[in-house]
């Protein structure tokens, strides 16, 4: 179990959950994964616990900049009352308000997306890595934009799972040129527009195209929406959805 910082911790990280890595059913999964995987590797983190917020990410993509600037600012006090440095966070719509617009308010700090996180640690993970469950599997990565083109960070992942013994495919659009996966900027919380085809439907389409046996996100938002497309053509038997966070942990048998 995690420790939380309201009891005195002074950790070298923290642990942001996120609104989903909290609430969403199939995320929380993620969530407990990481933590997994940050016990193993003995890294000195503690999380906010309940005094966590959102970051204010979805207000601001939904043009209520009041209220992710209330959020963020609640959130700064918070974070620089427990003197809080460096931060590790599974989702990129946080990890870019983290980085990239909280310094606008005053709020400075180190922040990872937990794939850079992880990168950082492919000795050990490798290292580890017993009876590995995707040896026979081939894994497509999908990019997530708010780690991607938002932020230029291509690589990171892709060494992660260069890590685990499979093989590895690429969908025609990939990296900067990355199809996304439609739920960006509170899409995912509003209906499609009529006429178009659904940008799920066509991203999940390129990756059944490439044969791929799992497509690895590394996002809350894409996983729902690839998720969902999975469900929608009928590929829940032959084609699964994991984390990176959930590929490392499954790898390493926690």
């Amino acid at each position: 179990m995690a420790e939380v910082v309201a009891g005195g911790q002074h950790p070298e990280w923290l642990f942001w959950v996120g609104s989903a890595g909290a609430f969403d059913d199939r995320y929380k999964k993620v969530t407990r994964e990481f933590v997994k995987i940050l016990s193993f590797l003995k890294v000195n983190y503690a999380v906010l616990g309940t005094e966590e917020s959102d970051s204010g990410d979805l207000a601001r993509r939904a043009g209520n900049e009041m209220l992710f600037q209330m959020q963020a600012l609640t959130n700064i006090q918070l974070l620089d009352m427990y003197q809080v440095k460096k931060i590790v966070t599974c989702c990129p719509h946080d990890y870019n308000t983290l980085k990239n617009e909280y310094p606008d308010l005053g709020g400075q700090y180190e922040v990872w997306h937990h794939t850079q996180f992880l990168n950082q640690f492919l000795g050990s993970i490798e290292k580890f890595i017993k009876n590995n469950p995707f040896s026979n599997q081939t894994i497509v990565f999908h990019d997530p934009c708010y780690l991607g083109r938002a932020n230029k960070e291509y690589d990171a992942p892709r060494e992660v799972l260069a890590a685990i013994p499979s093989k590895k495919v690429e969908m025609k659009r990939n990296r900067s040129y990355g199809l996304c996966c439609g739920a960006g900027g509170g899409q995912m919380f509003k209906e499609a527009e009529k006429g178009n085809k659904e940008v799920f439907i066509e991203r999940t389409e390129e990756a059944i195209e490439t044969g791929a046996d799992i497509i690895a996100t590394a996002c809350p938002f894409c996983m729902v929406m690839m998720t969902d497309g999975i469900k929608y053509k009928h590929r829940e038997d032959s084609m699964k959805n994991y984390d990176v966070a959930e590929i490392v942990s499954m790898a390493l048998n926690l």
